[in-house]
């Protein structure tokens, strides 16, 4: 099974998929936001954040997966970012349903070399605090589909690094 994985995991296909996973989540993200007026929380430009991050590292994987170590640390570089998106996903999620408590206010705790909230507003400004999820189909919450997803995407990247590890291993 690993070696279909491993097949799969170095196959353009795959990083493509991913790349436009995280323009997925995006577009979505930006409609609620510009057209729906569902004004986003510092956890929510947070997960934004995430998937900026994994379009980054598919678009680099696509043209350097055929570097084994490349290729791997794509692989953990996304697990990476699956583990910081459950974690997000979870502290939403506590927050919409009143088990966690954090802070939750309006700065996104970014260096201030890192001014994305200044250079993209219309994308990464945080403009409400958390409490709440828009909801999407069926009652389902931004939040509750966040974490499912979460969950089954850490689950994925782990297998898919552990496959890239293993074929890496064998050759």
């Amino acid at each position: 099974m690993f070696k279909k994985l491993a097949i799969i995991g170095k196959s353009v296909w795959y990083w493509l998929a991913l790349a436009l996973l995280g323009l997925a989540f995006e577009s979505v993200a930006l409609f609620y936001q510009h057209v729906l007026d569902e004004m986003p929380c510092v956890l929510c430009i947070h997960v934004r954040l995430l998937m900026l991050a994994l379009i980054l590292v598919a678009l680099a994987a696509m043209f350097l997966r055929v570097f084994k170590w490349l290729n791997t640390l794509a692989h953990a570089l996304t697990a990476l970012i699956a583990a910081v998106l459950l974690q997000r996903s979870y502290q939403l999620l506590g927050t919409e349903r009143g088990f966690t408590f954090g802070d939750c206010g309006m700065d996104l705790g970014l260096p201030d070399w890192l001014a994305v909230d200044s250079w993209f507003p219309a994308v990464f400004q945080v403009q409400t605090s958390c409490g709440y999820t828009p909801e999407l189909l069926f009652g389902i919450t931004m939040a509750e589909a966040l974490i499912v997803f979460s969950a089954v995407f850490i689950l994925v990247t782990l297998a898919m690094t552990i496959a890239s590890l293993q074929a890496g291993s064998n050759k």
